[in-house]
C-alpha cells in the first residue's frame, strides 16, 4: 500500500520536481526507467536508498533517523518536537523546514506535512536507526515460542496473546521492569543505550528465569530487557533504548555545521603564496617531463615506478618523495606521461606533453589542478604498504581509491565555506564528519589529510587557506584568468660569475630554463636558482649537438653580466678536446687525427679491458660495442663522440621520446554530474513512457463458442479488409501444441506468411502464423 501511495506521489510531482530528483540522483536513470513506475522502483531499492543516504549531513540524517524510528507517518509539529529535544541548542526551525525540503528533493520523504512519511525501502537499509535497536516483535523473533510464552508468564501474566506480543507488549513501558534489576545491570543497559546497540556476552540463548537470575546480564535476559540475537550476541531492543533516553532519538544534536577554526590569513597574501606554489608545481612537472625523456625509467613487472627510480627523481627535482609522488601521478593524471617505449615498457612523456607545454603557465597550471581533482589515485600512499605488506609505489595500479575524488572536493569545500581562514585539521574533519556522517571512517581521514597537503603542494591553496583561482577552478570559472596576473613575471637573463656558476633572478622562461638545465648543473633552488658550469656539463651540451660558438652566443645574449673569462676558456677548452676522438662500429673503433692522444690511450692501463687494437697510426680496433667503448673513455676522462658508418656525428642525448598515452578526463561539466539538457530529456521520456503505461489495455477474455473457421481465401480477405478499416475481428489459431484457441486481434499489417497484430486477449503485440489461423470472424 506504502508503495503504491509513493508511486503516485512521484507521479503527482511536476516536471521541475522530477529534473531536481534525477539531477541529484542520476543514478535513477540510468538507464531511464521506462515509466514512472519503474522510477519509483528504483528509488526505492537498498542500493540507491544506500547511495544517497551517504550524501546527507547529520541534521537531515538525524530526522530521517527519527521517522525510521517512527511506525508509520507522523505530523510535523510532532516531528518538530521530536528533534527540537535532541538539539543541543537553539531551535528546530528553520533547519528542519530546509532538511525536509531536500528530503523531498530526493525523494526519500513523501506526503504532506499532516502525515510525512519515509519512502518504501529506507526503514530496511537504516537497520539501527540513530544507534538503537530493532523493536521487540523483531528482535525476539529468533527465539523458541515456547521460551517467549514463559518469558511473558513471568513478566506479564495477565495479558493475553502469542508469547512474543505480549513481551513486546510489556516493553512498550519497561519502567517497572528497569526498576527491577540491580544497578550493575542497570549500568550495562545504559552503556548500550545510545549506541551501538549491540554487544557480546557468552552463551547468550541460555534460558534463565527471574527466580533463577543470577548475573547482571541473567537478569537483563529473564526480563526481556536484552534479546539474544546469537549463540555470543545480544540486543537492547527498541522500546528499551528510547526509556532509556528519555524518549529523545538523538543527543547534543547541531542543527548547522560546527564553526571551522583555525589562523586567519590575508586574503591577497594567501592568494600570492598559492600562485608561486602553482608555477613551482608547474616548473616541477616540466622539468620531470624533460628528464624522463632522455632517460626514462623503466616500468616494474607488477607496474608502477621503482624505489631507486623514485629516489633519484626526487633528487633531481629537489624535492621530498611524498611531493616527488604527487608530480609523478599528477603528470599521469593529466595525460602528460605514460608506459611506453620498449618490451619492457618505460615511462615517457607523451605527445600531448608538447602541446602542454606551449600553452601559458596558469593555463598548464589549470589542466595539472583539474586532473588532480578528479583523479582517483592516491599519491599519499606511495611508501606504505599494502595488505601483502607489499610497497605501494608511484603509478601502481593499486594506488587507487574510488572515494579520493569526493574527498577532496568535500575538503576543498570546507575551506571554500571559510574565505581568509587557515582552519586547523581537526576542524576540517569534524566539519566532513557533520556534512557526510555515514562516510567517516581511518580512510576518509587519512584522504582528508592528503588532501589538504596535496592542495598547498599544487597551489590550489596559501597558507592553509583557499585561494582565489582554487575557488574558481572549482566553481568551473576561469581560473587561469585569475591566477595569471598572481605568477612571477619570468625572467629571460641570468647573471654570469667568475666562480663558474650562473645565479638566475627569478624563474627563467622555459626556452632558457631547458637551455641552462642541458648546460648547466642545478647547485640550489629557492628564490634564486644557481646553476654550475662543469667540463660534464658543457659536453652535455656539446654532446647534443650544441656548438662552442653556439654556447657562447647563448651566454652573452641572456646574460646580463659579461661572460668571464674562465667559463670561455672551459667552453673552448671542453670544445677543442670534443669530437677530436671518434668512434665507430668494429665491433667498435677510435679514429683520431692526432696519433699522440691514440698513443695515450693505449699505454692507459685503464683501456686494457677495452682489447684495443692499433690498426692505423690514427685508428684503433676494439671488440668492446660502441657505446660501452664511449662511456669507457669517457670515464677515462677523454670527450669522444660516437659516429656513423658514413662518419657522421651521431647525437643522442637529446633524443626526446614521446609515447601515446590516453586522453586526460575532461572536466565534469555539472556540479551533479549530470547535464541539465539530459535531465529534462529523461524527464520528458518518462511521462510519455508513463502516459502509455496508464492507457494500456488489461486483457479480455474471447468470446464463447465454436471457434472460428473458414476457407484459406476468405480468411486472408476478411483480414485484409480488418487492415484497411482498423477493426477487430475474432480468429481460430493453433498453437504450437496444435491445440485451438480463441483470440481477438486488431490487425496492423500481413506480409511475409505472417498477420502483426495487438491482441486483446494478451493484451500484447503478436506474429501469427497465417497457415495456423483456422478462421475468421467479424465483431
Amino acid at each position: 500500500m506504502a508503495s503504491m501511495e509513493f508511486t503516485e506521489w512521484i507521479r503527482g510531482r511536476t516536471d521541475e520536481e522530477l529534473r531536481t530528483l534525477v539531477s541529484a540522483r542520476p543514478e535513477l536513470i540510468s538507464p531511464v526507467p521506462a515509466h514512472l513506475e519503474g522510477l519509483a522502483a528504483r528509488a526505492g531499492s537498498p542500493s540507491a536508498i544506500a547511495r544517497v543516504l551517504d550524501r546527507l549531513d547529520r541534521f537531515t540524517l538525524a530526522v530521517v533517523e527519527t521517522l525510521a524510528v517512527h511506525e508509520g507517518p507522523i505530523r510535523k509539529t510532532a516531528l518538530r518536537e521530536l528533534v527540537g529535544g535532541a538539539l543541543a541548542a537553539g531551535k528546530p526551525e528553520p533547519a528542519l523546514g530546509a532538511a525536509l525540503a531536500r528530503l523531498r528533493d530526493l525523494a526519500l520523504v513523501y506526503g504532506p506535512d499532516s502525515a510525512i512519511d519515509l519512502a518504501p525501502g529506507v526503514r530496511k537499509v537504516l537497520e539501527d536507526p540513530a544507534g538503537l535497536g530493532p523493536i521487540a516483535e523483531v528482535a525476539f523473533r529468533h527465539h523458541p515460542p515456547e521460551q517467549l510464552t514463559e518469558m511473558a508468564d513471568e513478566i506479564a501474566p495477565s495479558t493475553t496473546g502469542s508469547g512474543r506480543e505480549r513481551l513486546a507488549a510489556a516493553l512498550t513501558d519497561p519502567a517497572a521492569l528497569i526498576d527491577q534489576v540491580s544497578p550493575e545491570a542497570r549500568h550495562a543497559l545504559e552503556q548500550l543505550a545510545w549506541g551501538p546497540p549491540t554487544g557480546r556476552v557468552p552463551n547468550a540463548r541460555r534460558e534463565v528465569r527471574l527466580d533463577t537470575a543470577r548475573s547482571p546480564i541473567e537478569q537483563l535476559l529473564a526480563r526481556g530487557l536484552l534479546a539474544a540475537t546469537g549463540e555470543e550476541s545480544v540486543t537492547l531492543p527498541r522500546e528499551v533504548g528510547l526509556h532509556l533516553r528519555g524518549g529523545r532519538v538523538h543527543r547534543d544534536l547541531l542543527a548547522v555545521p560546527p564553526a571551522l577554526e583555525g589562523t586567519a590569513r590575508d586574503q591577497a597574501m594567501a592568494d600570492r603564496t598559492a600562485a608561486g606554489q602553482a608555477f613551482m608545481f608547474v616548473r616541477a612537472v616540466e622539468e620531470l617531463c624533460e628528464r624522463w625523456s632522455i632517460d626514462p625509467p623503466g616500468v616494474l613487472r607488477t607496474g608502477g615506478l621503482g624505489v631507486r627510480d623514485m629516489k633519484r627523481t626526487a633528487s633531481e627535482l629537489d624535492l621530498p618523495e611524498w611531493a616527488t609522488a604527487l608530480v609523478v601521478e599528477v603528470a599521469h593524471a593529466a595525460g602528460l606521461t605514460s608506459a611506453g617505449g620498449s618490451v619492457d615498457g618505460e615511462w615517457l612523456p607523451t605527445s600531448g606533453y608538447d602541446l602542454w607545454r606551449i600553452r601559458g603557465t596558469a593555463d598548464r597550471w589549470v589542466v595539472l589542478a583539474a586532473a588532480w581533482l578528479q583523479m582517483d589515485r592516491v599519491p599519499g600512499l606511495v611508501g606504505e604498504r599494502d595488505d601483502r605488506d607489499r610497497p605501494l609505489n608511484a603509478l601502481h595500479p593499486d594506488l587507487r581509491r574510488s572515494s579520493a575524488p569526493a574527498v577532496r572536493a568535500a575538503t576543498l569545500g570546507v575551506l571554500d565555506a571559510a574565505p581568509g581562514l587557515a582552519p586547523s585539521r581537526d576542524s576540517v574533519l569534524r566539519r566532513l564528519a557533520w556534512e557526510q556522517p555515514r562516510r567517516r571512517g581511518p580512510l576518509r581521514e587519512q584522504l582528508t589529510e592528503f588532501a589538504l597537503r596535496e592542495a598547498e603542494q599544487l597551489g590550489l591553496t596559501g597558507l592553509g587557506t583557499l585561494s582565489g583561482h582554487g575557488r574558481a577552478l572549482l566553481a568551473g570559472e576561469a581560473a587561469a584568468s585569475v591566477l595569471d596576473p598572481l605568477l612571477p613575471e619570468p625572467v629571460d637573463h641570468v647573471l654570469l660569475q667568475a666562480d663558474l656558476t650562473a645565479v638566475a633572478p627569478g624563474p627563467l622562461t622555459s626556452e632558457l630554463n631547458r637551455w641552462m638545465t642541458l648546460a648547466a648543473d642545478v647547485e640550489s633552488k629557492g628564490g634564486a636558482t644557481v646553476y654550475r658550469f662543469a667540463e660534464s656539463s658543457v659536453r652535455r651540451a656539446l654532446d647534443a649537438g650544441q656548438g662552442v660558438e653556439e654556447l657562447l652566443a647563448m651566454l652573452e645574449r641572456h646574460s646580463a653580466t659579461p661572460v668571464p673569462q674562465a667559463l670561455s676558456y672551459l667552453i673552448s677548452d671542453v670544445g677543442r678536446r670534443h669530437g677530436r676522438m671518434r668512434v665507430g662500429t668494429a665491433s667498435a673503433y677510435i679514429r683520431c687525427d692526432d696519433p699522440a692522444l691514440l698513443d695515450q690511450i693505449s699505454a692507459d692501463r685503464r683501456s686494457a679491458a677495452l682489447r684495443l687494437r692499433r690498426l692505423a697510426p690514427t685508428v684503433i680496433a676494439s671488440r668492446s660495442s660502441r657505446a660501452a667503448l664511449v662511456d669507457s673513455l669517457r670515464a677515462m676522462g677523454y670527450a669522444p663522440v660516437p659516429e656513423s658508418l658514413d662518419g657522421d656525428v651521431i647525437i643522442s642525448q637529446l633524443e626526446s621520446r614521446r609515447t601515446e598515452g590516453p586522453a586526460p578526463a575532461r572536466p565534469v561539466t555539472s556540479p551533479n554530474g549530470l547535464d541539465p539538457e539530459v535531465a529534462t530529456a529523461a524527464v520528458r521520456a518518462l511521462r510519455a513512457g508513463d502516459a502509455a503505461h496508464l492507457a494500456r489495455r488489461e486483457p479480455v477474455d474471447a468470446p464463447s463458442g465454436q471457434v472460428p473457421r473458414s476457407p484459406a481465401t476468405a480468411t486472408i480477405s476478411v483480414l485484409q479488409d480488418a487492415i484497411r478499416q482498423g477493426v477487430r475481428v475474432w480468429i481460430g489459431y493453433l498453437d504450437s501444441q496444435g491445440n485451438a484457441t480463441s483470440r481477438i486481434l486488431e490487425p496492423a499489417r500481413m506480409e511475409g506468411g505472417y498477420l502483426t497484430a495487438y491482441d486483446e486477449t494478451r493484451a500484447a503485440v503478436h506474429r501469427f502464423a497465417l497457415h495456423r489461423i483456422t478462421g475468421v470472424s467479424g465483431i
